[in-house]
């Protein structure tokens, strides 16, 4: 029997937990966590009411009968509470609260409840920061009216802020356009059912589908035989507008457009499998690295740039070292379980941590994908399914106990915490770097990427990298460049943004042992924690005084010198790209910004562009270059100047010697040859990110 969905193959709403970051519901953690910290809110609530609650609730437990009952009033949730340190206060003359006399004072109050109490782990970590004054975090449950007298009463010295949710930013399922969010109350019902296989006509079970009408969508999931039921209410064969299938691994989506479906029999959708993709050929079997990584450059680094001696910490949901790419992966903490089970951070039910990891620093073994540090110390700490501001304080402060150099945060919340910015402080004066996602909602930069003390990244796309018809292809927006390179649709964008790196069809490790190609500003941004790790690693800037020690100056040092490294991709403007794409042989100083200019664009899978082959006229620029960088920049230079006069359309008014990345009239003959008929006109409805 086919495996519909949890509404018995109705027509559903989007999950609201799935939404993007701006859309996240009130917080079902402010009374419990997902961590398992059972929640006292439900016993309170009468208690923690207003004065006529226990009286309404005495009168309807009397007109009941045996059966208990009570009138509902707001539960009491959960805060974050810490002292405020700030120059400011000490300007006027206020010294910060102490933090054990307010943590004796709230654990004296009979209705704040104290849940958690966050600080340094050790002496090392209290004077990390070298200012010896960190005090830590309190989380405590109150009813709304208590944090607000309790907030009043710290007189401007005290922060109490909501303990809000957090969300992995990857590319979520959001309610499309196309849905108008009425459920008919009769009318037609299309009863659909789905086969997903692969090429060998094998069924591939646990896969996502998901059908659009004009009304709400059906999404269920395929049993073992590769088979679903959906129903769409109110729906006929020709109203269904689209059709979209995500295996869990080692298959390429598929989206199909106003698909021809049948409703008096099953319906098969054939998927590709990973290794048909040219790019892929042979994977997993032979090792390859992602489109992503050699768009920085990484297959051009000597094989000695490891990242050896290097920290970084990937806080998001665990990962699975089951992986042949991950055996390396030794250390980690899980917070959601730290009271009883801190080592459950090896188990990754989301798949998403384990993903991050690949990129950041997948063994470099035959198989499989190589990552951009594999010789780096990896910390998972495990965050998700269910984290929490607090949380990720208390991640922060185990990088900071373990002088972890490199911290890369794939997620955000929906407002800006002050008690987390003074966390990430904190951080970046003992030595952590942060790299952040800025979100996926296509609006703006999300918290904690918009912090001026992170480095946020964005995301970007390259054609032919993906097939016409997977979803990835409904990233695309219109400011495609000469290469290929665009800004992927759902990206935030803002002043914030400091560079862009590769977020559309990421290649990486899923649990247990499988690969995955997924999107999102998360997959973005450890192409930029893994190469701050190689900058850190490898870069000369590093090996000796004054950015040899630990502390804000080195971090600003290494945010400089990946901003420098960056080319421009794409047409969109800098709030969409930061700075452009980091390049891994700048960012380790192997080349300067202008040898790099002059080679990078011309090597083989990096720059070259789309509108003709120029491979041929460069040959081998990387062997050339090894043999003889000057005779071999001279060679592309003459390439450059020859492939400029053969097509005029790519110089323009230029006289540099070089084409022009953003030749508009090239970019847009290389998007029309691309696109075809798939590609959404102005005014279609955007793309619509899927939670991976």
């Amino acid at each position: 029997m086919a495996k519909s969905n949890p509404n018995d193959g109705a027509s559903v709403a989007p999950d609201p937990g799935a939404g993007g970051a701006s859309d996240n519901p009130a917080p079902a953690s402010e009374g419990s966590s997902r961590s398992g910290r059972a929640s006292s809110a439900g016993s309170n609530a009468g208690a923690s009411g207003s004065t006529g609650s226990s009286e309404a609730a005495g009168s309807a437990a009397s007109g009941t009968g045996d059966s208990a009952s009570r009138t509902i009033s707001a539960r009491k949730k959960q805060y974050v509470i810490a002292p405020r340190q700030s120059d400011a206060l000490q300007t006027l003359g206020l010294q910060p609260l102490q933090f054990s006399a307010l943590e004796q004072a709230l654990r004296n109050s009979a209705d704040i409840e104290v849940v958690d109490k966050v600080g340094p782990k050790s002496v090392l970590g209290a004077l990390a920061d070298g200012m010896g004054g960190a005090q830590g975090v309190l989380v405590a449950r109150m009813t709304e009216q208590k944090a607000g007298i309790l907030h009043q009463q710290g007189q401007g010295r005290l922060l109490v802020e909501p303990d809000q949710p957090l969300n992995l930013l990857d590319a979520q399922l959001l309610q499309p356009a196309m849905v108008t969010g009425v459920l008919p109350s009769g009318g037609p019902v299309l009863n659909v059912a789905i086969r997903v296989t692969g090429p060998d006509d094998a069924a591939i079970a646990e896969a996502e589908v998901s059908l659009f009408g004009s009304m709400l969508p059906a999404s269920g999931v395929t049993d073992a035989s590769g088979e679903v039921s959906l129903s769409l209410y109110g729906e006929t064969a020709q109203s269904v507008r689209g059709l979209y299938v995500k295996p869990k691994a080692d298959y390429w989506s598929f989206y199909q457009r106003d698909p021809d479906i049948q409703s008096d029999q099953t319906n098969v959708v054939t998927l590709r499998a990973l290794s048909d993709w040219p790019a892929l050929t042979g994977f997993p079997r032979q090792r390859c690295y992602g489109w992503g990584q050699k768009a920085m450059r990484l297959d051009q680094l000597p094989g000695n740039y490891r990242g050896q001696g290097i920290k970084i910490a990937i806080i998001d949901s665990g990962a699975a070292t089951t992986h042949d790419n991950l055996h390396g992966i030794r250390a980690g903490f899980d917070v959601l379980n730290k009271k009883t089970n801190p080592d459950g951070w090896e188990q990754d039910t989301l798949g998403h941590g384990t993903h991050c990891a690949g990129v950041v620093a997948a063994a470099d073994i035959a198989s499989g994908i190589r990552g951009f540090a594999p010789d780096a110390e990896i910390h998972a700490c495990k965050l998700f399914p269910g984290g929490q501001i607090s949380q990720l304080i208390d991640a922060l402060e185990y990088c900071i106990d373990k002088q972890i150099d490199v911290v890369n945060l794939s997620l955000g919340g929906t407002e800006v915490s002050e008690a987390l910015e003074q966390q990430i402080i904190r951080a970046k004066r003992a030595g952590i770097a942060c790299i952040v996602a800025a979100g996926n909602s296509g609006g703006p930069v999300q918290y904690p990427a918009s912090s001026p003390n992170v480095l946020a990244v964005a995301a970007v796309g390259k054609l032919d990298e993906f097939p016409a018809d997977s979803y990835h292809a409904q990233t695309l927006s219109q400011n495609v460049d000469a290469y290929g390179y665009f800004t992927a649709s759902f990206s935030c964008f803002g002043p914030q943004v400091s560079v862009c790196a590769p977020g559309v069809a990421i290649l990486s490790c899923v649990p247990p042992n499988n690969f995955a190609v997924w999107d999102g500003t998360s997959m973005a941004t450890p192409h930029v924690t893994g190469l701050a790790a190689l900058t850190l690693a490898h870069h000369p800037d590093f090996q000796t005084q004054p950015y040899l020690g630990r502390g804000a100056e080195r971090v600003e040092r290494l945010f400089q010198l990946i901003r420098a490294s960056a080319r421009r991709v794409s047409q969109a403007d800098q709030s969409h790209t930061g700075y452009g794409m980091p390049d891994v042989l700048l960012a380790v100083g192997l080349q300067t910004p202008a040898l790099a200019q002059a080679v990078a664009p011309q090597q083989a899978g990096v720059m070259a562009p789309l509108v003709n082959n120029a491979t041929g006229l460069l040959g081998n620029p990387a062997a050339a270059l090894a043999a003889s960088p000057v005779s071999a920049l001279a060679a592309n230079q003459a390439a450059a100047l020859a492939y400029l006069n053969a097509n005029p359309a790519l110089g323009g008014s230029m006289n540099a010697g070089l084409y022009d990345p953003l030749a508009r009239e090239a970019a847009r003959a290389a998007l029309a040859a691309y696109h075809g008929s798939w590609f959404h006109p102005p005014g279609s409805p955007p793309y619509n990110p899927i939670m991976w």
